[in-house]
C-alpha cells in the first residue's frame, strides 16, 4: 500500500501515537505511518485502522513498520514513543529514561527525515523538546511540542462542567511547563464576551486552575496502569492540521522563546502561530504580575530539567567511552 505526500510520521504505536493516528486518518488530514520498535504492533494497528476506513468513510492510508527508513519523506514527525507515567510518579522521574528513548529518536529522525517538522509529546514533554532540537540540530521553530493545547483544553472543559455550557465555546489560555508549574492564565479566559472572572469566584476559579494543573495526574490515578490518550491525540491531530493545511491558528504550544514573556533561549509554553513551516511567532499576551512571575518560576524549573538530562547523558556517554 503506497503512502501519498504530504503524510505524517508518528513514532511509537502505544496508545497516544495509535489514537493519535486514527485521528490523523477519520480526520482525512493525512496518510500516516506508524513506527514502533515492538515488531508485529504498528502493522496489527494499520491493519485495524485500515479496515475501519470503509465503515468511517476515508480514504486515508496507514501503515505500519519497524524500519526507521519508511518515515523518510514525512512532512510531520510526531514522537510519543517513551515510557508513561504510573500513579505516583512524576513527569521528572521519567528523565533518565525517557532522555534514552529521545536520543535514538532523534538520531533517526535526523538521518531520514530531515526537512521534517517535529512534534514531541514524550513526557517531561518540555525537557524532552529541547533534547530533541539540540540532538537533531533542526532550527527551532520545527521542532516544538504539544503541550499547551492539551491543558488548555482540560481547563475549558474543567470551565464547561461549572458553567453547564458548551466546552467549544470556552476560550482558555494555559502558558509555561507541561507538569505541576504550568500556569493557568484566567486573566485571558473568557465565556462568549464575558470575563471569566466576572462568572467564577476567586475561590472556584482557583480550584479550576488547580485541577487542570493535575489534570494528567489525575487520570493516571483513575487509570490505575497506563495515562491519558484521547485529549493527547486530538490535542496532536489540531496541531497537525494547522501546519499542513497551513492555517496560521494561533495555538499554546511548548515553542522556543528568545525573549518573549521576559523568557530567552528555552522551551515554554506560550501561544504561537502554528503554518507549513511550523512555529512561524509567538504571540505575545498581556499578563498579570502575578501570571508573569509563575512563568518564570516554571521556566526555571524546566531549566533546572535540561541541566540535569545533560549531565545524565553526558555521564553515560562518558561510561561508553571507556
Amino acid at each position: 500500500m503506497k503512502i501519498r505526500s504530504p503524510f505524517v510520521a508518528v513514532i511509537g504505536a502505544g496508545q497516544v501515537g495509535a489514537t493519535t493516528a486514527q485521528r490523523i486518518l477519520e480526520k482525512g488530514i493525512a496518510d500516516v505511518v506508524l513506527f514502533d520498535v515492538v515488531e508485529g504492533m504498528p502493522q496489527g494497528k494499520a491493519l485495524d485502522l485500515m479496515e475501519a476506513a470503509p465503515v468511517e468513510g476515508h480514504d486515508r492510508r496507514i501503515t505500519g513498520t519497524n524500519a526507521y527508513k519508511d518515515i523518510e519523506g514525512a512532512e510531520i514527525v510526531v514522537i510519543t514513543a517513551g515510557l508513561a507515567r504510573k500513579p505516583g510518579m512524576s513527569r521528572e522521574d521519567l528523565l533518565a529514561a525517557n532522555a534514552r528513548i529521545i536520543s535514538d529518536v532523534s538520531a533517526n529522525i535526523k538521518r531520514y527525515a530531515p526537512e521534517a517538522k517535529v512534534i514531541v509529546v514524550t513526557n517531561p514533554l518540555d525537557i524532552m523538546t529541547h533534547l530533541c532540537q539540540k540532538l537533531t540540530g533542526f532550527p527551532s521553530q520545527r521542532v516544538f511540542g504539544m503541550a499547551g493545547v492539551l491543558d488548555t483544553a482540560r481547563m475549558r472543559y474543567f470551565i464547561a462542567e461549572r458553567l453547564a455550557c458548551v466546552p467549544s465555546h470556552v476560550e482558555a489560555v494555559v502558558l509555561g511547563g507541561h507538569g505541576d508549574l504550568m500556569v493557568p492564565v484566567s486573566s485571558q479566559s473568557k465565556v462568549g464576551f464575558r470575563q471569566l472572572k466576572d462568572l467564577i469566584p476567586a475561590p472556584e476559579l482557583a480550584k479550576i486552575e488547580q485541577r487542570t494543573r493535575d489534570g494528567g495526574a489525575e487520570i493516571v490515578a483513575l487509570l490505575k496502569t497506563g495515562s491519558a490518550y484521547y485529549a493527547p491525540a486530538s490535542s496532536v491531530c489540531e496541531m497537525v492540521r494547522a501546519i499542513l493545511r497551513d492555517e496560521k491558528k494561533v495555538l499554546p504550544v511548548c515553542a522556543y522563546v528568545r525573549g518573549e514573556y521576559g523568557l530567552k533561549d528555552i522551551y515554554s509554553g506560550v501561544p504561537a502561530v502554528l503554518g507549513r513551516s511550523g512555529v512561524e511567532s509567538v504571540v505575545s499576551l498581556q499578563l498579570t504580575d502575578e501570571e508573569s512571575q509563575a512563568l518564570q518560576r516554571s521556566a526555571d524549573k524546566v531549566r533546572q530539567g535540561v541541566s540535569e538530562v545533560e549531565k545524565i547523558l553526558a555521564n553515560e556517554n562518558a561510561r561508553v567511552s571507556s
